[in-house]
Parts: C-alpha cells; structure tokens; sequence
C-alpha cells in the first residue's frame, strides 16, 4: 500500500491502539515502509484527537498536534468493535496481518473473544503486541494508571528531585514514549522469530517495567549494597559545577568533571580563584561546593547560552545548554541532518514532524500526512477486504464504521 520502500515493506500490521504507547510502536513501523492500519471508534477516534495542541486553540479532531505526529504514514478505517459485524470485519483484518498491536487493558481483548489464542485460530502465525500499565499478568494487571502513578510507582520519582522536597514527576510522557519503543523492538524480534520458525508470538508490554529499568543503578546498588540513590537535585549527587545554571538568555548545563577537566574550567572563565588547590579533585569541589558556585555564577550570568556552551566544548568540556523548543527547532545541527520533515495534511496544514529515532543509509523515514477519521474506510473495506459500495452503505447505517 505504500509506494516507497523502507526497511519494512511487505509487512501488514494492524493498529488497534489509542493515545501514545501503542500508536508510537506502530509509527516507528509505518514510517520504515510497513502497512499499518489504524482502527478507529466510529465519530470520536482516537482518543489523542481530542487532547491537542490545536492550531489557535480551537479544537478540531482533525487538527490535534498529538494525533498527527504519532500516526503519520497511516491509514484509519472506523470499526464498531462491540458490533457483530464489526467484529467479523476485525477478523478478515486478521487474516490479512502480520502484526496486531494493541494498548487496552488486559481484560479489553478477552472480551471482545479476541484473545491471541482466538486470534490464532484465524492467524496461526500472527504476532500480536499487547502494551498496557502493568502487564497481562500479575495482581496489578487490572489497575488503572496515569503518568504520575507510572513515575511513582515504576522507581523513577523516587530518585527525581531535591533530596528535601517532595518527589517530582518527570515532564513529557517519558514512560509512553519508552513503552511504545520497547514494543517496537519486541515487535521485530517476535517477527525475526517467526520468520525463522514459521511461529506467530505474544508479546507482552508493561510500561510500569520500562520506568524500572531506565533507573540508573538505583536497583543494582540496593539489590548489592542495600544502600539507596537519593534525590539529588541540579547537583549531580554533590558535585560542584555541575547542572543546570542561568545564564543570561536561559540556563547553560555546565559539567565540570573529571577532575582533569578542572584547569579548562579555569580557562574558560579566566577565574584564578578557581585553580585554588582545595578545589582541584572532586571530593574537595563537593566539599567547598557554595563557594564554588558563588565563583562561577557571576560569570555565567554575564554570557549566551550557546556562547558558554561552544566556547566550553571547544575546551573538551561536556556542557550544554537547555533549549527551547523553538531552540530546537531551527537548530542547524539537526537541519544539516535532516532531522525534521515538512509534512503537510489537507486539514491541518503544513508543520515540521521529527523523522525518527535513527538513521540507516538507503532507507529515509516515510512520513506521509496522517489519516483523517475513517479516511480509508472504503480502500480497505472494499478494496482489500471485498466489500460492496452498498455494504459499506449499510454499515454505516448501521453504525458499524
């Protein structure tokens, strides 16, 4: 169905997924040339279309920032799934799939008689991606979640923070993103799997164990030592000189280690108070980490962001500076790299999307306009399951798409 070839040409997968997780798993497919088709509920869709960002504000399922990017170079069809014939219809696109991801809660596909040994009876070499909170299994299987509870419960807050205040939640959807990248890989080994033994393959997705295993070493120390991380603010665990800082338009992240970097930090700020000896290892910039700071503010408050920041790695100091989005945006590192594209849709209008997570020569993402709601309601009802002008006509009356 799509005209260019990627890394995953000839693959059909079918999307049965709604806000981030899942439909990010099946983006990463659909951009690599695979046929992805987004099913959604008739007249609402998914339910990312109704969170934004809209152009001026003005809602409009069409024009949701979230929706668009996650389902580029996809196409959606509206299917009842409660609805007997929309249940058959379901089962037709099984039959046509190698793929099926879905995000619902555990109990969602059992009872819709939709679990993946139903589902093998159509397929037997189907592999089907279920993504949810907490995993098919398990006490907390059924337990509702939103991003706060995914943070506190998955370790990751308990470690974000200054150590005598509250734990902080993370601010972007770290755990969906991660969750629908993790499924992404599963997805492509089961499918390695199968292409080498004929077999079709669950894959199970917790995104709860995503946020436990991006936790630094906070789980090795206290399974060895019994010791725990604790929150260490902008200070690095301590450190001196290092994270962020405020510079004079925004904040610079200064990072001064290791210890033989410290002269090019002196050379950077031309501060001789800085080569005081007391200062020259880590533990004594720990200890005299106030005074340290009172040093090098004044200096950083007085220049650009981007000026400390290459002037810094033109010493080999590891700093940054904390961009903006529109910093981002018309970075040139990532314009030469051709990181973002252009995609214009026909209701939204023409903005810049990220191509994707990697680049492998010979095989450029595909990002075509994401689909309208129930756009290929008749190429793929008619066209690739057999369907009549007239039955598509009666289902809708019916309700069904």
């Amino acid at each position: 169905m799509n005209e260019q070839r990627g890394l995953l040409t000839g693959f059909n997968v079918l999307d049965l997924t709604h806000y981030v997780s899942g439909p990010y798993a099946s983006l990463l497919m659909a951009s690599q040339g695979a046929n992805v088709i987004k099913i959604e509920r008739p007249v609402v869709g998914d339910y990312s279309r109704h969170l934004g960002p809209y152009p001026d504000g003005i809602k409009d399922i069409e024009k949701s920032g979230l929706f668009l990017y996650l389902n580029t170079s996809k196409k959606s069809i509206t299917v009842n799934l409660k609805h007997e014939a929309g249940r058959e219809i379901f089962k037709r696109l099984i039959k046509w799939s190698d793929v099926l991801i879905e995000n619902f809660a555990p109990r969602v596909m059992p009872s819709l008689q939709f679990s993946y040994e139903n589902l093998l009876s159509i397929n037997p070499k189907l592999v089907m991606t279920s993504i949810s909170n907490f995993g098919q299994s398990g006490p907390y299987r059924n337990y509702s979640a939103r991003e706060i509870n995914l943070y506190a419960i998955g370790g990751l807050m308990y470690i974000t923070g200054e150590s005598d205040r509250e734990p902080l939640q993370m601010g972007a959807r770290l755990s969906q993103y991660g969750a629908g990248q993790n499924a992404f890989v599963a997805t492509l080994s089961a499918l390695w799997h199968r292409e080498n033994s004929g077999e079709g393959q669950y894959v199970d997705v917790a995104i709860s164990e995503y946020i436990a295993t991006i936790l630094e070493n906070a789980l090795s120390m206290y399974s060895y030592t019994g010791a725990s991380l604790f929150r260490s603010g902008n200070r690095g665990y301590g450190r001196a000189a290092w994270g962020p800082y405020k510079a004079k338009d925004g904040y610079v992240g200064v990072i001064a280690g290791p210890d033989s970097k410290w002269e090019a930090m002196v050379d950077l700020m031309k501060l001789p108070e800085l080569a005081d000896p007391r200062f020259a290892d880590r533990s004594g910039r720990t200890i005299h980490a106030d005074e340290i700071d009172n040093l090098i503010k004044p200096w950083l408050i007085k220049h650009k962001k981007r000026e400390i920041f290459e002037k810094a790695q033109g010493l080999g100091l590891a700093f940054a500076y904390v961009a903006t989005p529109q910093d981002i945006l018309e970075w040139e590192h990532l314009e030469e790299r051709e990181f973002f594209v252009k995609v214009a849709h026909p209701v939204a209008g023409e903005f810049k999307y990220s191509s994707g997570p990697y680049k492998i020569a010979g095989f450029p993402w595909q990002l075509n306009p994401a689909p309208t709601l129930g756009q290929h309601n008749h190429a793929i009802l008619c066209e690739l399951l057999g369907y009549s002008t007239e039955d598509l006509l009666r289902l809708k009356d019916q309700k069904v798409v």
